[in-house]
């Protein structure tokens, strides 16, 4: 069996030997052994582990999501890279449409071609849509399945213009009533609920259907992941937390 020093598998990932021996003291790849010079050893599984990890933060996954997927007794490789070849697919599909739409855009600013103002808009969808799956795709579609996160992709692909423009007055009118009942304190207030029953609005726009354990639990990923927690506390320090509890008082009066 091939077995390779900290250095030879840096230079064969095209990673650094300083990462290497970080994800050792992460606890994330471990080598097989230390050998009598006290050099790391890797092998043919931690090779394998390793192309796991790089696929993974290649999708933008936090190191300490990767770990936990990958330390987890359930974890399966194979099934794993089937999830990642799926995901790469979508995502050439994805850059393909962009690319093509950036194209005729050029084609049309250089007069060669007219171009609509929806063929315009299908453009800014699709790089909405690329965005959010390079950003928050794998938690997504970890939490809520595939079915849910396409559905909530068609949904938007969907979209007219006039509708898109609903959607972000109704975003903004619950931020709007969020900071008054921030002002309140109270997240069973009056005005923190008006921005709950928005929210449910907005969710249920891309959703096509609403539950109250969804909602709560959205609101519940807002306070846990720090990316969707900056989003909203950067409208004003705490607003995530204000919102998670203003939706689960909401959602408590449903069950």
């Amino acid at each position: 069996m091939t077995e390779y020093t900290v250095q030879k598998l840096a230079k064969l990932a095209g990673i650094s030997a300083r990462t290497l021996r970080y994800y050792d003291e992460f606890g994330i790849l471990k080598p097989s052994r230390i050998n009598s010079s006290g050099y790391r050893i890797y092998g043919r599984p931690e090779v394998d582990l390793l192309q796991q990890i790089l696929f993974y933060r290649e999708l933008g996954l936090s190191l300490e999501n990767i770990k936990a997927i990958v330390t987890s007794p359930s974890f399966d490789g194979t099934k794993a890279l089937r999830t990642h070849h799926g995901r790469l697919l979508a995502k050439r599909e994805q850059l393909d449409r962009l690319i093509s739409n950036v194209e005729i855009t050029l084609a049309e600013r250089e007069g060669r071609i007219t171009m609509s103002d929806t063929e315009k808009f299908e453009g800014f969808k699709q790089k909405m849509i690329e965005d959010n799956e390079q950003a928050y795709g794998t938690e997504a579609r970890g939490k809520y399945g595939d079915e849910a996160v396409d559905r909530s992709n068609k949904q938007l692909m969907n979209m007219t213009e006039e509708q898109y423009a609903a959607v972000q007055k109704m975003e903004e009118d619950m931020f709007a009533s969020l900071a008054e009942g921030m002002k309140t304190g109270d997240p069973a207030g009056e005005a923190a609920q008006l921005a709950a029953d928005l929210h449910r609005q907005w969710l249920t726009f891309f959703w096509g259907s609403y539950s109250p354990e969804a909602h709560a639990g959205v609101a519940q990923m807002y306070v846990e992941d720090e990316r969707f927690t900056a989003y909203y506390d950067k409208r004003g320090a705490g607003l995530a937390r204000f919102l998670r509890d203003a939706v689960h008082a909401y959602t408590s009066k449903s069950n």
